[in-house]
């Protein structure tokens, strides 16, 4: 196989001296700057001359914004691999993913020797490097929760925590010459990195045939792993001139398999020439060969991944450009559940533009199995993932631009959180009122209502919604406002999921100074009278004050206890006392704390790591006001055994100012959103118990909170005369029944 198709990739082998430390800087500088792709850098911890090549990887790393970076090959016996697995997912995590892992033996050994290390032979010393690749390799699967156990004679671990894992699908290179090395390579490495300097004639072929072997033997496909070359000017390859070294690295290409090409040089004018004039050249040349000889090009997954894809799903059809995570991927754990569901999509899509979205979807349409979207992940009902189909994820359309300053107009891409937003406005003295946690997505929230902590005073979400820009069912892409299709503009500010996925909002922020903060934890034992208490205050006080109320119902070690989240709109902390205080008389309190904080500081961005678990069983509901009898019927259902968690959430003040004919989402009276989780996987029981307990004394229900798949929840989420209209936009936008899998309406009634 002379030929394995890989991207073709070109960089530098710098000499790490330290008599000039800012001298290898300036070369990796100038290696990104004309257009190359990697840099590396020998590692010699013994050698007093050199930078510790990881700190100067690392620094490189801020100096720089595009090339990846590699040691050349990292001495393993004197980097832990424990350790390192960390050092190099947090590089990769740190740079935007462009940390690569060589990594080699060790060769020196009087030197690593004399710095403490036990010395080994050359077959102890393959085995080590097997050892560190399990470990390390175990370290970034973090597909499972268990401990990671590895025993190794040189390197093992026992209950290591897993994590974190690169963000992109970092190489390990091996540095390889002899035959147990070799299959070494073939086996478990990613990569193949040998030197000029130090091969004979043929060299290069028979390596190539060892490997391949190898990986054959393992189950892998040689393709797999690839091929890099350290090359030195003057000699072997790279003689003459440049039009030369083309030629003879065209050859390599094409005849050897080599896919990386690394300079080892210090000349800035070598490595110039090499980026503007040698690489392009060659990949124009071998890109010319290979289509003319129909050479298969592009990654190659495993044999383990590919018998992990699912029937009725054209892998090879995926549109080209966007990015894909199927089940046999490393990434696909990140990627396959949301913040309450574990999920096993067959396929997740993961467009970085509108254009890619619509062409994702188009796909996404001709496959078997459901299709769920995703801006967050966060959504309680779990429904942005799903069994088998095709997940498509908006995570990368995460852009914040503000658009008018005067009108506090700001764009901001579907996939971005709410958390990123506050930060991103904050500075302005602006905010958004956006649920009460930084990890929600703004396509979900933004399309649904938007139930935030600033929401007795702003309204919901979408009652500041300008502008969205949507992709249809039919793959056209659509702005719409209150001026351009209004009638659809009208059903995404509180249907969205079932007209089409909502890739922008544009969006007016408030005026929104520092505000009170302030949180409660009671002694929930007497839960009925506590909810109507509290309910009572919330319901009459002042707009500025937004208050969400969560319930436990507590467990074998303790009893019920509740938080309170409230917050004050406003700095006048006069004010916010005045109207908090009586909120301590609402129970007994365990604790409390209140502090003058911006809204970034209540709602600022988080990590974001979902692996899901059970589908979730909830149940939720609106409710017209408190009054003694619900609070009691609440304090009874948390009690009951079938609910483990109860929260209240307040949606009165100005989200009653709007008309319920001017959004989709038409509860405009009620003063509570009311949310209750099961303790349990089946359903059954909290059905029962939300039935008869606070269903009576609801009025409709919040899309994002149930996850009840019976049809009358429909009923509760839409009036009639909204229902009517929003059936009529499906007829007219998405008249195949597309988007199915939020809370569902048949286009044919």
């Amino acid at each position: 196989m002379p030929d394995y198709g890989h991207e073709l990739t070109f960089g530098t082998f710098i000499t790490p001296t330290n008599a000039d430390p800012q001298v290898p800087v300036s070369l990796a500088v100038l290696t990104e700057e004309v257009g190359l792709d990697l840099v590396t850098f020998q590692d010699h911890p013994y050698q007093p001359r050199f930078l510790d090549t990881w700190t100067l990887l690392s620094y490189v790393a801020a100096r720089t914004s595009r090339v990846h970076l590699a040691g050349n090959v990292l001495n393993l016996p004197l980097r832990q691999p424990a350790v390192l697995a960390r050092a190099v997912a947090s590089l990769d995590l740190l740079s935007g993913g462009r940390a690569e892992l060589g990594l080699g033996a060790g060769a020196f050994w009087d030197a690593m020797v004399g710095m403490g290390v036990p010395r080994l032979t050359p077959g102890q010393g393959v085995d080590a490097l097997s050892e560190a690749i399990d470990v390390i390799r175990g370290l970034w699967d973090t597909s499972t929760r268990s401990p990671l156990r590895v025993g190794g004679s040189y390197h093992s671990v026992d209950g290591a925590k897993r994590g974190p894992a690169p963000v992109h699908d970092a190489g390990i290179w091996l540095g390889a010459y002899k035959p147990r090395m070799l299959r070494l390579v073939g086996e478990k490495a990613d990569g193949w990195l040998p030197s000029e300097g130090y091969m004979q004639l043929g060299d290069l072929a028979r390596g190539n045939a060892a490997i391949d072997a190898a990986a054959v033997a393992a189950g892998r496909d040689p393709r797999e792993i690839r091929r890099l070359y350290n090359l030195t000017p003057g000699s072997g390859s790279l003689v003459g001139s440049a039009s030369a070294w083309v030629d003879a690295l065209v050859a390599l290409a094409l005849d050897d398999g080599v896919g990386t090409f690394i300079l080892g040089s210090d000349d800035p004018s070598v490595i110039e020439t090499f980026g503007t004039e040698v690489a392009p050249a060659v990949r124009s040349a071998v890109a010319a060969a290979r289509a003319s000889a129909g050479t298969a090009t592009g990654p190659v997954r495993s044999a383990a991944a590919l018998a992990k894809r699912v029937d009725g799903i054209d892998y090879d059809a995926v549109p080209a450009g966007v990015e894909v995570v199927e089940p046999g991927d490393r990434r696909y754990a990140e990627v396959r559940s949301t913040y309450m569901r574990r999920g096993a999509p067959g396929l997740v899509l993961r467009p970085s533009t509108t254009a890619e979205v619509a062409s994702a979807l188009t796909y996404a349409r001709g496959q078997r199995g459901p299709l769920a979207v995703r801006s967050g992940g966060h959504g309680i009902s779990g429904r942005s993932t799903n069994d088998g189909g095709v997940v498509l994820d908006l995570e990368r359309l995460s852009s914040i631009e503000v658009l008018d300053e005067s009108s506090r107009r700001v764009r901001v891409g579907a996939g971005a959180t709410w958390g990123a937003v506050a930060s991103a406005i904050a500075r302005r003295g602006w905010a958004i009122s956006s649920g009460d946690y930084g990890g929600v997505g703004v396509g979900g929230l933004a399309t649904t209502g938007g139930i935030g902590l600033l929401g007795r005073l702003h309204g919901l979400t979408i009652d500041h919604v300008l502008a969205y820009e949507v992709v249809l069912a039919d793959g056209s892409v659509h702005v719409v406002s209150a001026s351009s299709e209004p009638e659809l503009f009208w059903g995404l500010r509180g249907a969205g999921g079932n007209l089409g996925v909502v890739t922008a909002v544009e969006i007016e922020a408030s005026d929104v100074p520092d505000v009170v903060f302030a949180q409660m934890v009671f002694d929930a034992t007497d839960p009925g009278a506590l909810v109507s208490r509290w309910g009572a205050l919330v319901q009459d006080a002042p707009r500025e004050l937004t208050s969400f109320l969560h319930l436990s119902a507590g467990g074998r070690d303790r009893g019920p206890m509740a938080q309170a989240m409230t917050v004050w709109a406003s700095a006048d902390t006069s004010a916010a006392v005045e109207v908090l205080e009586p909120m301590l008389d609402v129970a007994p309190v365990l604790q409390q704390r209140a502090q003058v904080t911006p809204y970034a500081g209540i709602i600022g961005p988080v990590s974001k790591h979902h692996d899901g678990g059970a589908p979730p069983v909830s149940r939720s509901g609106l409710l017209p006001r408190m009054v003694p009898d619900a609070g009691a019927a609440l304090g009874d259902l948390l009690l009951s055994g079938e609910a483990s968690l109860l929260q209240l959430r307040a949606t009165g003040g100005a989200v009653h100012d709007v008309d319920a004919s001017a959004t989709a989402y038409a509860h405009r009276t009620q003063e509570f959103s009311v949310t209750s989780f099961a303790g349990r996987l089946d359903r059954s029981g909290l059905d029962d118990a939300w039935d008869r307990l606070a269903y009576p004394h609801m009025d409709g229900l919040y899309l994002s909170f149930e996850t009840d798949p019976r049809p009358e929840r429909l009923l509760d989420a839409f009036p009639p005369a909204t229902l009517d209209r929003l059936r009529a936009l499906k007829r007219t936008y998405d008249p195949d029944h597309v988007f199915d899998q939020n809370f569902p309406i048949d286009p044919a009634g």
